[in-house]
């Protein structure tokens, strides 16, 4: 079998495509691009130098693999790599890393990247995140599983945001986010935990109210992040808990805090 490729589309001879995917009019398939079973590569998209598992949407116009926005670039053979049973929206623009970093931007699983939607070189996504239109991350960015970020948010070069959080719209993220937040504005400030998103999720309650008293902990209490990090290793075995005092512990560049002079957190969602 061969694939269902139009006769418009162009297809480089180093790519491989997988026969059950489909590739339409005017495509682009790139050089060393590596299309996986049941992928749709829509109209006028380019796809080089990536790796697509199987059951990928790319919808028209989208660009996937295209080089670094960065001035660093000199033309090195660097990838990205997409799990399966993405969605890509028209658009978008999906750049593979430097070697700088680690010669790839990697890509998750069972991801929406909305209209316009743009992930830098050098990032790493988990599964099952949603970037809503226009939503920017800056390069060497990191963000975990089912983290939503709202439309126009834009994320700092080597951020880090963690798992189950809620950008809101408009927001401008410039220090890390711990698991299981929200936030809001420009420059971005907690707004609270991301209940809903831990509701859905099937999270107990016993773990809902250990991460609020985490939250608490870290944000809320006036102590220093070494004092929180240490009380809440010493009070608390739930991996939660110990996933976001890791968290505040490794940032580099500091994690975002409420607004000023916020004590509690909103149990609202964005």
């Amino acid at each position: 079998m061969s694939a269902d490729i139009h006769p418009a589309a162009v297809v480089h001879p180093t790519a491989k495509v997988d026969p059950s995917a489909v590739v339409e009019p005017f495509a682009v398939i790139g050089p060393k691009a590596e299309i996986g079973p049941d992928c749709r590569i829509g109209s006028g998209a380019v796809v080089e130098f990536a790796r697509l598992g199987k059951g990928n949407r790319i919808h028209p116009h989208a660009f996937i693999g295209t080089p670094p926005q960065d001035l660093k670039y000199a033309g090195e053979e660097t990838f990205l790599v997409m799990g399966d049973h993405n969605t890509v929206r028209e658009g978008a623009t999906l750049n593979r890393g430097t070697v700088q970093a680690h010669g790839e931007t990697r890509v998750g699983s069972n991801c929406l990247f909305m209209t316009g939607t743009h992930v830098a070189h050098d990032c790493r996504l988990g599964d099952h995140i949603i970037m809503a239109n226009l939503a920017t991350l800056a390069g060497h960015v990191e963000v975990g599983d089912c983290t939503i970020l709202g439309g126009f948010v834009g994320v700092h070069q080597f951020v880090r945001v963690g798992r189950f959080c809620m950008l809101g719209a408009g927001s401008m993220v410039g220090k890390d986010m711990a698991s299981f937040c929200m936030c809001q504005g420009d420059r971005a400030t907690l707004r609270g935990l991301n209940l809903l998103g831990m509701r859905r999720a099937g999270l107990h309650r016993d773990k809902v109210s250990a991460i609020k008293e985490a939250y608490r902990t870290l944000f809320t209490s006036g102590l220093r992040v070494e004092e929180a990090v240490a009380k809440l290793r010493a009070g608390s075995p739930c991996p939660e808990v110990l996933e976001m005092a890791a968290q505040a512990e490794s940032s580099k560049r500091g994690l975002t805090r409420p607004a000023a002079g916020v004590q509690e957190e909103e149990e609202v969602t964005l």
